[in-house]
């Protein structure tokens, strides 16, 4: 993978070349990047040129890199166990699965990626014993003599024991040694391996360069990929899946649907709770990464129902698909008294999932926050 198949970061390609030509490489940086800018092609891409630039064979070892087959060149990522792994998962297991991800997907997220291993159920994570294969892997000298560099994609999904091994080899590796650990998450990274890294900001990508890469590496006609790039948000990889109809994000809407209107009927009429239980019921019943993406969805369809609701139309992206549901008749539910109550609860639900909580308890009790939230009215301000 080299620079010229990224998309956009144009500052940030000719930043991360200069410190190549320049030899100030930092040993150590962080990536930080939301899902679909590109933060793991560019890390690639990065770890290619720094192999390939001081290689004494430049063409061979571009090859090596294309196939991320290079021996200097090493990946840790999240992983949990599946039908071929059955204990102590490491990412040397997935590496055949990986590089085939990276080859189709090179914009994928973490959830992408357990559904490619088949994990979807599950939550991956980088534990201690990836940790010691790192550092087993970093003592050794360079296979070609040159630099070796370690890509630690989805950082944020290293639990403390991993983290805290990591630390001191992250503070003082061995001669070029490189660490470019990528994150969509700092906060949730360990403040002592933040101050080592470097850090490298990553904007969204701009409508212009998701349109562009559509019509030229996918073949899409302009108009659609003008319409598909305002409905992305600087997402590359949403981008991809709005272009291939991603059947997800319809499933998505019609729990929200189901979700919304049960919770409107609940206030005041205790038969309909029961739909509520129903619902939470069903949704418990999926992978937490599921239940995570769902929510995060729903935090997307109520900030788009505010800026309906406040004629910020062009800002307005979201074009629902089920019939006899309107965004502009629900928008007006939406608004100053309620929506930051509305995120900070969904966001708490999404925190506790994540730490592995009771689904149905957590999906159930924001269902009924959510119908007391609906109904608050917004103060008028006097004119």
């Amino acid at each position: 993978m080299t620079f010229d198949t990224i998309i956009g970061q144009e500052h940030i390609k000719e930043h991360l070349q200069q410190s190549v030509e320049n030899n100030r490489i930092p040993h150590a940086q962080l990536f930080i990047g939301k899902e679909g800018s590109g933060t793991l092609p560019m890390a690639i891409a990065y770890a290619q040129y720094v192999l390939c630039y001081f290689s004494s064979s430049p063409e061979a070892c571009a090859i090596k890199c294309n196939k991320l087959q290079h021996p200097d060149l090493h990946f840790a990522f999240p992983v949990t166990t599946n039908d071929a792994v059955k204990k102590h998962p490491v990412s040397d297991l997935f590496l055949e699965d990986w590089r085939s991800f990276i080859e189709e997907q090179p914009y994928g997220s973490l959830f992408n990626w357990l559904q490619h291993i088949g994990v979807e159920n599950k939550q991956g994570q980088i534990g201690v014993d990836e940790a010691e294969d790192i550092v087993k892997k970093l003592q050794l000298k360079s296979y070609e003599g040159g630099f070796k560099v370690m890509i630690i994609w989805m950082a944020e999904k290293m639990n403390t024991a991993a983290a805290n091994k990591l630390l001191k080899l992250i503070e003082e590796p061995p001669s070029k040694t490189i660490f470019i650990l990528v994150t969509e998450n700092e906060e949730q990274i360990i403040n002592t391996i933040k101050s080592r890294c470097q850090a490298l900001h990553f904007p969204s990508l701009s409508e212009s360069d998701i349109a562009n890469a559509l019509v030229s590496q996918k073949n899409s006609s302009e108009n659609q990929a003008i319409n598909i790039a305002h409905q992305s948000e600087g997402n590359y990889n949403k981008a991809l899946h709005l272009l291939h109809n991603n059947s997800k994000d319809l499933i998505f809407e019609q729990w929200f649907i189901t979700w919304i209107r049960a919770a409107f009927k609940a206030k005041g009429n205790a038969a309909v709770i029961q739909d509520l239980i129903n619902w939470a019921e069903e949704i418990s019943k999926t992978g937490r990464e599921t239940q995570k993406q769902f929510l995060q969805y729903c935090l997307q369809f109520f900030r788009q129902a505010l800026l309906l609701n406040y004629g910020a139309r062009d800002l307005v992206f979201l074009e629902t698909k089920s019939q006899n549901f309107e965004l502009a008749k629900f928008a007006p539910f939406v608004h100053s008294a309620n929506i930051l109550v509305i995120e900070k609860e969904v966001s708490d639900a999404q925190y506790h999932i994540e730490r592995n909580g009771n689904a149905k308890i957590i999906l159930l009790d924001l269902s009924i926050k959510l119908t007391r939230l609906l109904h608050t009215k917004e103060e008028k301000v006097p004119s």
